[in-house]
């Protein structure tokens, strides 16, 4: 089924086809290191690329393939790639892209690993790197030089929720012929499609949304075909590769996908809504509220808001820190796109691995809380989150 045919679940359920092997229903788990051949001509073949098919499972495996094609029809690109975590698909990504001498423009307000990686990793490789606002063009536009080969954001951007009008920054980035690589994780492929908009990567923690059930650590980046080819030959010969199960557990969470972050996105605007009415809150940062900076961009590109988003308490760190202590249903962890609601603190987690000036910059503030919410029965959450805060006052 091509990306045409169809509407985003019925593309969801479908776009594999019905030639599985040996009559399958559902994609069989191919859980092997490697694959025989039918002879030594064959097996010569198959190293010279004469003929296509599986010679070891660092290099392909069906089921990941059969994942990979999915998520490519999903997406609206030609070809996917999957990893074995999003930080390996953003390093595939940007070193197949990248080498010494060349440039980097990257947002400044990303999940803090993928700052660090840009920040601390690449420039070791005589890669520069700088940090701007890409929710500001004329940001992007002073940023940019004859040497930048990527551009590369998140939209919405973790943990802040800023919004980043893709249209903008790859009419921008053309300019210089810069490839736009952009992280959409936190929207899905459901709510946001970067390359229908002007971007050459999409990529997502498949960890999160796509897997949808805590159970997995992935990644995937969809692109042009000539371009997936240089990645997928740099996940080769780094092992980054997907397992086999993995990449069934993330098809069986994009069967489900629209409709989770159907629930999602209602829930969030629910409890983000709360929030904003509270006394003990100072600011909430979610696009999906009217009066966010983000949320006209967000609606021009965006066909839905998500479900994670962050909130100041008035009170500060101390405040923060005894919510998530009195939490009752919420758990307190990293990571979102779960099933049930999650919530952390950003400052000393995710992101503590990135300096203070780079936190104000992005707007972190001691006193920021991260959600995430599931798929509860909305009232429920609200309540876990009305007793927490009557404990802080």
């Amino acid at each position: 089924m091509s990306s045409g045919q169809g509407g985003f679940m019925t593309r969801a359920l479908h776009s594999e086809g019905h030639g599985k092997p040996m009559h399958a229903h559902s994609m069989p788990i191919f859980q092997t290191s490697t694959f025989a051949f039918e002879s030594p001509e064959h097996g010569a073949d198959l190293f010279a690329r004469r003929r296509t098919g599986h010679i070891y499972t660092r290099i392909g495996n069906p089921t990941v393939e059969a994942f990979e094609a999915v998520v490519a029809n999903l997406e609206g690109g030609e070809a996917s790639v999957a990893f074995a975590s999003g930080l390996a698909a953003i390093f595939g990504t940007l070193m197949s892209s990248l080498q010494a001498g060349d440039h980097v423009l990257s947002g400044d307000t990303l999940y803090g690993p993928s700052l660090n990686q840009i920040e601390r990793t690449l420039t070791r490789y005589g890669i520069e790197a700088t940090f701007v606002d890409t929710s500001d063009p004329a940001a992007v536009e002073r940023g940019l030089r004859e040497t930048t080969r990527v551009v590369f954001l998140e939209t919405p951007a973790n943990p802040t929720c800023r919004i980043t009008e893709i249209r903008r920054v790859s009419e921008l980035a053309r300019r210089v012929k810069a490839l736009v690589v952009v992280d959409a994780t936190f929207a899905t492929p459901c709510f946001l499609r970067p390359l229908e908009w002007g971007a050459d990567v999409s990529l997502h923690s498949t960890t999160k949304f796509i897997n949808g059930h805590g159970d997995a650590v992935g990644g995937v980046v969809t692109t042009a075909a000539a371009l997936a080819e240089r990645i997928r030959k740099f996940r080769t010969d780094t092992g980054a590769c997907c397992s086999p199960f993995d990449a069934w557990l993330n098809l069986r969470g994009l069967r489900t996908l629209a409709l989770r972050m159907e629930r999602h996105d209602r829930n969030a605007l629910a409890v983000a809504g709360f929030l904003a009415s509270h006394p003990g809150v100072s600011r909430v940062h979610y696009h999906g509220l009217p009066g966010d900076p983000g949320h006209a961009a967000a609606r021009r590109e965006m066909s839905g808001f998500g479900s994670t988003f962050a909130f100041e308490m008035a009170g500060g760190y101390e405040s923060a820190k005894r919510l998530l202590e009195r939490i009752r249903m919420m758990t307190l962890a990293v990571s979102l796109g779960t099933l049930d609601t999650l919530i952390q603190h950003p400052a000393s987690m995710t992101h503590a691995s990135i300096s203070e000036e780079m936190m104000r910059r992005q707007g972190l503030t001691p006193g920021m809380v991260r959600i995430h919410v599931g798929l509860e029965d909305d009232e429920d959450i609200i309540e876990d989150l009305r007793q927490a805060l009557e404990g802080v006052q």
